[in-house]
């Protein structure tokens, strides 16, 4: 199992039209867990599920007009969104 925690960061003045269609496509996808707040979104899956899933929700931003930014953190653990970790 594996987390990912991303950002979007649309460099453009309608900022929040990618940010939602990024985390409705998110949403869509099979076999992984989507959890979002503020500031980031989180996903928990295996690694081929997490990375399908950002491959198929990052391609039309990344592919369209709008400059954007994303960051993604990965870990090799599941984290469950709001749950401390521990650190071995």
């Amino acid at each position: 199992m594996v987390s990912a925690e991303l950002s979007l960061y649309p460099l453009t003045q309608d900022y929040s039209e990618p940010v939602v269609r990024f985390i409705q496509l998110l949403r869509s996808q099979a076999g992984i867990e989507v959890a979002t707040n503020g500031l980031s979104t989180q996903l928990v899956g295996t690694y081929d599920d997490v990375m399908a899933a950002l491959t198929v929700a990052m391609r039309p931003t990344i592919e369209g007009r709008a400059t954007c930014s994303f960051v993604i953190k990965l870990l090799n653990v599941r984290v469950v969104p709001g749950k401390s970790l521990g650190v071995d």
